[in-house]
């Protein structure tokens, strides 16, 4: 018997005021999402399990099995991307049962079970003339973060299938792990965190307190120096002295995922409020408006505050996606409507742009500026990418509801019908809409029988006038947002909420110590980051395109672009240089502005057609802007 397929299961966590919703409780069919998870059962996930085989991923377990002696193949780390693939695949099972899919993962699955040593150690890098490395260098070599996905993939494939096989392998590693750290044994900690969300979700599980003890070691031994105490590895200073964002960006944020749940466990306050204190310098200070992290390629790292270029922008996919993951604990721990509108703003720009429309090409890197020389590829030598988003399209349908002891909370916004479990009946969600094109919203509740419970909806911060009705009539509300709107009553099978939430143009600025974007503006509309692309612009390059200082916008929706998709056209300028020089003194420098009507498109959807230069950031010269700016 399989049992719920969730993404973290707080059900239990006592410090959790959330409860997830299973994954198979949501059915999407949507024009949004629902071809999305198509592509990725039919095109992403088959493709992806061809190169692991194609590049020898697969082949390293064979290997450590004995079945083919070969050398190992790539990066020592290659183990992580084929079980971030299982755990895609798994959440795809539990969402649709695809037979192809399920008898793809049960054969790699053959393979890692066949690998596992007897004491549980599994690691296809550390194998014969390697073992004596084994946990040598916690720094570097990742066999820490490799197991950390082996333990997720696990899970997933347990809570999708209801099959030990794999679960009962993550569950020797974890002992094994035990055996060799711990409180009275090896004091240790990652230089890539990832197990420690792993641990806890295993804790989970199985109930077992030692896994839970041995992911807060982990978080306990930041800051001692065991992997040489500096910033890039977040070993600096202890987890809980904390407040900057630092070091590697994806490393930094699966940290903070693994201190989340921990804190969902035990209550430790401490770990809270740094968790707090670190969001709002990620989210104030280093955050692209894409909600992409990590500005710097040297390191793949945060750089300082307000470091933030544009067409050197590192941004990785990963980063993105972790950006997702730790806002949707923040979410389920505290309820806070902020966190779920940095999720859905990681989740629609900065993750999403890293899988191309095809399904199968990827970024890695992901530029808010470009020449054209950017590019999507088929796989990557280190392929962290490509799996990892698609773990995270596959898990889409359990981020949409919540629940609480209070009611139901919704905190996506699709065309889907749902099933809901809560204070032990069934409440059925039917949503229509046209969301992220259209504001418009109407959820229909079917409750099992009639009772009294709220209904919370989510109204986002980007929504600056938003109205909410109930069977036709006007809810009187405060809204400020972002916020979770409660709406309280006994529930009666049809009653309908209908929503408008403001889909107007917000153009937005950033702050003055973010040189790059010095009197530029962005454009976003609901949860989507828009960008210009040359594709869309024959006439002139984008990057000579100024917005005008009262620009009118024109929303058009066309089915026949980019998957389908809601374009911008705007009001500006193009600029005619008169000058070739790099510099020219400010009497010399002249430039002719030609009126110009120019296209954007969502972010996500850019490089998918020929090269060519694209841009996030527009010129606005926008005097009583400049004027504001400098006072």
């Amino acid at each position: 018997m399989k049992s719920k397929c969730v993404l973290v299961d707080s059900s239990q966590s006592p410090h959790s005021l959330l409860k997830p919703v299973p994954i198979d409780s949501v059915k999407l069919n949507d024009g949004f999402w629902a071809p999305r998870i198509k592509t990725l059962i039919e095109v992403t996930l088959p493709t992806q399990y061809e190169l692991l085989e194609e590049t020898g991923r697969v082949d390293n377990f064979r290997r450590a099995a004995g079945k083919i002696k070969t050398e190992f193949k790539g990066l020592f780390f290659n183990d992580s991307d084929v079980y971030k693939w299982i755990e895609a695949a798994s959440y795809a099972l539990a969402y649709d049962g695809d037979s192809r899919i399920g008898r793809m993962v049960d054969s790699v699955i053959s393979e890692i079970v066949d690998a596992q040593d007897a004491d549980g150690y599994l690691n296809t890098y550390f194998t014969f003339e390697r073992k004596v490395q084994r946990w040598t260098n916690l720094r570097d070599m990742h066999e820490l973060y490799c197991a950390g996905h082996l333990i997720q993939a696990a899970i997933a494939h347990y809570r999708a299938t209801g099959k030990r096989t794999f679960l009962n392998v993550s569950i020797k590693l974890a002992n094994h792990i035990l055996s060799v750290f711990g409180p009275s044994k090896r004091q240790g900690t990652p230089g890539h965190p990832e197990v420690e969300m792993a641990l806890v979700e295993l804790y989970r599980t199985t109930r077992t307190s030692s896994f839970l003890d041995l992911a807060k070691s982990f978080i306990d031994n930041r800051g001692r120096g065991l992997i040489g105490g500096s910033p890039y590895h977040i070993d600096h200073k202890p987890f809980r002295e904390l407040d900057e964002m630092v070091g590697h960006a994806v490393r930094s944020v699966y940290l903070n995922c693994g201190a989340t749940d921990v804190y969902m466990e035990t209550g430790d306050e401490s770990l809270l409020k740094a968790l707090e204190r670190l969001w709002q310098n990620m989210v104030n200070c280093k955050m692209y408006i894409t909600g992409g992290l990590g500005s710097r390629y040297e390191g793949e790292a945060f750089g300082e505050n307000y470091e933030l270029p544009n067409r050197r922008a590192y941004a990785e996919t990963c980063a993105a996606i972790a950006n997702v993951m730790w806002n949707w604990r923040m979410l389920l721990a505290t309820g806070k409507a902020e966190y779920a509108d940095v999720m859905e703003l990681a989740l629609y720009n900065g993750a999403l742009a890293g899988i191309g429309l095809d399904g199968k090409t990827y970024f890695y890197v992901n530029p808010l500026a470009d020449r054209g020389a950017h590019r999507r590829s088929r796989w990557f030598d280190c392929a962290c990418c490509p799996p990892n988003i698609a773990r995270l399209i596959a898990s889409i349908p359990g981020y949409f509801y919540s629940v609480s002891c209070d009611g139901v909370w919704i905190n996506i916004y699709a065309s889907s019908e749902s099933t809901i479990e809560f204070n032990g009946g069934l409440v059925k969600l039917t949503q229509n809409t046209d969301y992220p094109w259209d504001g418009h919203v109407e959820v229909t509740v079917h409750p099992e029988k009639l009772s009294e419970f709220s209904i919370f909806l989510r109204i986002p911060g980007w929504s600056l006038q938003t109205t909410v009705a109930l069977n036709g009539k006007p809810l009187d509300c405060d809204l400020k947002p972002p916020q979770y709107l409660e709406i309280k009553r006994v529930w009666e099978k049809g009653d309908v909420i209908s929503m408008d939430l403001d889909m107007r143009v917000n153009v937005l600025t950033s702050h003055l110590h973010v040189l790059e974007n010095y009197c530029r503006v962005a454009l976003k509309r609901g949860p989507l980051v828009y960008c210009v692309e040359q594709a869309d612009n024959p006439g002139s390059d984008v990057w000579d395109l100024i917005l005008s200082p009262n620009p009118s916008f024109n929303i058009t929706r066309r089915p026949d672009l980019l998957g389908g998709i809601c374009t911008i056209q705007c009001d500006g300028f193009t600029v005619e240089k008169t000058s070739t020089s790099l510099y020219s003194s400010i009497e010399e420098a002249t430039a002719k502005l030609k009126p110009a009507k120019f296209t954007a498109i969502p972010y996500y959807a850019w490089a998918n057609r020929e090269p060519g230069p694209m841009i996030v950031w527009i010129p606005m010269f926008n005097l009583n802007l400049i004027k504001r700016q400098q006072l």
